[in-house]
């Protein structure tokens, strides 16, 4: 058997269901929920609690992000000497996030960068050589933005800058301690946008 002709049988497409969403039926379409392949959730104030905004209801989720236990710092800065020098030059004292993540370059690249939030910055530094790449000020960032599906990329969005595109497993937490971060260092609420655009 030639291997460039291999046939895989897949079985017939089952949508997931998720918790407490009513499906749409359009009478055209029958009781099946589908159109062209794609699933239509109806979203309903109940499917939305007070632990799980802003993301419950506009982004789809997978359960294992749902409920997960914070860290906050994933790194052990303190044992990072480069990481302590770098927080003490610029003077932030309390680090409220720091982890790696995936940064997108403007001609698509990938690079390895250790993200860190202070309660007045956000620092892009490379693990590779252990240099500072760019420190922006929480009051600078006007927006993050988010697809509505269920994965891993967002991007913040810096008008007097260039933006930042970035992945990362802790998405949600990301996100979670940029708007707690922004809102208690400034008189406004940072807007979290939804769009697949």
């Amino acid at each position: 058997m030639n291997r460039y002709n291999r046939r895989v049988q897949v079985p017939d497409l089952q949508l997931p269901k998720y918790d407490n969403v009513e499906e749409s039926v359009d009478p055209e379409e029958g009781d099946s929920g589908i159109n062209n392949g794609v699933a239509r959730l109806t979203i309903t104030e109940s499917n939305v609690s007070d632990d799980q905004e802003p993301f419950m209801g506009v982004k789809v989720r997978r359960k294992a992000s749902r409920h997960r236990d914070i860290q906050g710092d994933y790194l052990d800065v303190p044992s990072h000497s480069y990481l302590m020098k770098i927080l003490q030059k610029q003077g932030d004292k309390q680090v409220l996030f720091a982890d790696k993540v995936l940064k997108f370059t403007g001609s698509g690249k990938m690079k390895q960068r250790i993200l860190l939030i202070t309660d007045f910055a956000v620092y892009i530094v490379d693990p590779e050589i252990n240099a500072l790449k760019r420190r922006i000020a929480l009051a600078a960032v006007e927006k993050i933005c988010l697809s509505e599906l269920s994965d891993n990329f967002f991007a913040i969005i810096i008008p007097t800058e260039y933006d930042l595109l970035m992945a990362s497993t802790r998405k949600t937490e990301i996100v979670t301690v940029l708007v707690e971060a922004t809102k208690s260092a400034s008189d406004y609420e940072l807007e979290v946008v939804f769009s697949n655009r």
